[in-house]
């Protein structure tokens, strides 16, 4: 059993900055990779980046790239989200989540975290 610990959300105006962190514990040894997702109110959960936890190989949703950077600390079994220039329409709850085996961009996660608010003024 995997366990995922979000922590770095919270309100910040449109063009700022903020990074989220998703802590893994648990039996990460068989986990193949992290993603983030997010979900605005009234619509559907989206995919907004992964990360293997071997090599570097990151995968963006269209519509953060060039503005969101995910990494990984493989020895604190962390993922992290910086998320710059953000925009009101990056308002969500930020989910970060596990996954045994590839894809990362698309199928089942296997853990979720419990998520964490982000919320982006004008």
């Amino acid at each position: 059993q995997v366990q995922l610990v979000e922590s770095g959300g919270g309100l910040v105006q449109a063009g700022g900055s903020l990074r989220l962190s998703c802590a893994a514990s648990g039996r990460t040894i068989s986990s193949y990779g992290m993603g983030w997702f997010r979900q605005a109110p009234g619509k559907e959960r989206e995919f907004v980046g992964a990360i293997a936890w071997s090599g570097r190989r990151t995968y963006y949703a269209d519509s953060v790239k060039g503005r969101f950077t995910i990494s990984r600390d493989y020895a604190k079994n962390t993922v992290y989200l910086q998320m710059n220039r953000l925009k009101p329409e990056d308002t969500a709850v930020y989910y970060c989540a596990d996954k045994d085996k590839p894809p990362l961009v698309a199928g089942d996660y296997d853990y979720w975290g419990q998520g964490t608010q982000i919320t982006v003024s004008s």
